[in-house]
């Protein structure tokens, strides 16, 4: 039978790269008419650096507002807040500077300015299905880490009551553009930038590897592969190298197609979400832990697809498994759970938790039951 499926676009309209951020942003609004720009920004490049007051300085008079305290994660509360900050300011358009939590804050807010969201159990009213009316403010985004959430529909925010990670959605959230700039992610801690570069592997293996991969992503996300596997060392050998650092860019830009396009994560990012939202564990470090365990337990299921890993990243032939376990290696990361100080005491919870989260169930070797996700964290361990 003839190979079947879909591909879904997004509304992302454009991407910049290897410009100067602020000036390609303030043209950017100057070409969508933006009066009044509201940045929400990450504290420590605003504090210690000059890249928030160049975007400023670019961005003139136009320049209203500047919410510069995102957590981790993305807690709803920090979004009520960056949104009446928003509000008050009365945006037309809202600027990113930072890293993942800043950018699906910004999307969240997107979403609390058009329904009228001022509480953070308010944002209940605005989480699929209910009807939720499509954003008129819209976002710029320019990012300093690799996690790439900015090219994704998605925004990831952390209820503060459940220590849950839930998932909004709408086809508006993703931003009107994105600026890939190298020069603004040398501010970057080096653990966090090779960590991310890890979450965007995350994102191109386990495209290549799903069940519902298409071409289109799989063209995309091995290319990004190959980009990553090469870039990141050479960031770590050399943080100067600007080329590397736009390799890895447009790397974790090709990693978001298949996810953006229509095909499901697995187990690697559903476990990710709960390390990442009960432990505080960072996303880039939670694919850094898991992402070979789960090859390992899915090798019965797609090794011809986890051969097209391995090749991508120069060793044809090899266990992708331990491909991906020595790269990472390689690279100073951790590598168990032991090491961000998860035990085994844990194990149930996490696997109960794994099971709500929309990737586990679609993992290319069936999941079926918590028991199934604790072994890919005994591997873990």
């Amino acid at each position: 039978m003839p190979q079947a499926g879909q591909v879904v676009f997004s509304r992302l309209e454009e991407v910049h790269f290897g410009k100067p951020a602020a000036e390609t942003v303030a043209e950017i609004a100057r070409r969508h008419h933006a009066e009044r720009v509201f940045l929400m920004v990450s504290g420590t490049l605003n504090r210690q650096t000059d890249e928030i007051d160049k975007l400023r300085g670019a961005l003139g008079n136009h320049c209203v507002g500047t919410f510069d305290r995102m957590p981790a994660h993305t807690p709803r509360s920090a979004v009520i807040t960056a949104a009446e900050q928003a509000r008050t300011a009365k945006a037309d358009l809202i600027v990113t500077l930072g890293g993942g939590s800043i950018t699906d804050g910004a999307k969240a807010v997107q979403l609390c300015l058009a329904n009228d969201v001022t509480t953070a159990e308010a944002l209940d009213r605005v989480r699929a299905p209910a009807p939720v009316k499509s954003p008129t403010v819209r976002q710029i985004s320019v990012p300093t880490t690799l996690s790439a959430g900015e090219f994704s529909r998605i925004s990831g925010v952390t209820d503060e009551r459940t220590k849950v990670k839930e998932l909004f959605r709408h086809p508006d959230i993703v931003p009107k553009a994105v600026v890939l700039d190298p020069m603004v992610t040398r501010h970057t801690p080096m653990w966090l930038f090779l960590s991310t570069g890890i979450r965007a592997v995350d994102h191109c293996v386990e495209g290549i590897c799903s069940n519902e991969s298409s071409p289109y992503g799989d063209a995309a996300a091995l290319h990004g592969l190959e980009l990553l596997a090469r870039g990141l060392p050479r960031v770590k050998r050399d943080p100067g190298d600007m080329d590397a650092r736009l390799d890895c860019q447009i790397g974790a830009w090709l990693s978001m197609t298949p996810l953006v396009s229509g095909v499901p994560m697995g187990a690697s990012h559903g476990i990710g979400y709960v390390l990442g939202a009960v432990f505080d564990i960072p996303h880039g470090h939670t694919s850094c832990i898991m992402l070979p365990s789960v090859m390992r337990w899915n090798r019965s299921a797609n090794a011809d697809k986890q051969a097209l890993v391995a090749t991508a990243m120069g060793h044809p032939g090899e266990d992708a498994g331990d491909v991906l376990d020595a790269f990472i290696r390689g690279l100073g990361m951790p590598r168990s759970l032991g090491e961000v100080k998860v035990g085994s005491d844990q194990f149930d919870r996490i696997a109960r938790q794994a099971m709500g989260t929309p990737w586990v169930p679609r993992n290319p070797r069936r999941i079926a039951e918590p028991a199934q996700v604790r072994e890919i964290l005994e591997l873990a361990s």
